[in-house]
């Protein structure tokens, strides 16, 4: 009985090392279009923005997830368009993101719906059109091996040399020694 539970137990633990240490990272494949729309808010202001639905060339997802890959980049464009062309910076951008415009539609509308309603809606909701701002294709490619920008060296700041006395817990500092001449 003894071996039998030794090699199970064995098995079990090559089995979570296995898991652990795979690869993390899941892998990304490409599709030749996707279909997207922006959202912008802000927690200063009632103004929220919407993109239109936009048809987006050679979208890169995650497999295991089936999420936009690099969906921080697509967000980072409506949010430099925002500080750029309307004068707002720091504002909150997400990016809705799927292979179906159908279900791309559904969101928009919900959405739309969430911050136009008519009872007591606060909401400022502008339209950004298509003509004024498109989203670019991000290259998620994992063969492509950039080199990372060096880091500029960090300065090291001149400290007062200690003594390696520390005053006492009391808070009153002891009196100093007295300096020979």
């Amino acid at each position: 009985m003894k071996p039998i539970r030794h090699i199970t137990l064995t098995v079990a633990i090559i089995a979570v090392f296995a898991t652990i240490y795979s690869p993390l990272r899941a892998k990304n494949f490409v599709t030749p279009k996707a279909y997207m729309f922006g959202f912008s808010a802000s927690f200063n202001d009632s103004i929220v923005y919407f993109t239109d639905i936009q048809e987006v060339d050679s979208v890169w997802f995650m497999q295991k997830k089936d999420i936009l890959a690099g969906r921080s980049n697509y967000s980072n464009q409506l949010r430099d368009y925002c500080a750029q062309k309307l004068d707002q910076p720091k504002r909150t951008c997400i990016v809705i993101c799927s292979e179906k415009r159908k279900n791309v539609e559904k969101k928009y509308d919900k959405m739309k719906r969430k911050y136009t309603s008519k009872k007591g809606s606060s909401y400022d909701v502008r339209y950004i059109v298509s003509s004024d701002f498109k989203f670019t294709s991000i290259n998620m490619d994992d063969s492509i091996n950039e080199m990372p920008a060096a880091k500029p060296e960090k300065k090291k700041k001149d400290k007062p040399k200690k003594d390696g006395k520390r005053p006492p817990r009391d808070g009153k500092m002891p009196p100093p020694p007295p300096q020979n001449k």
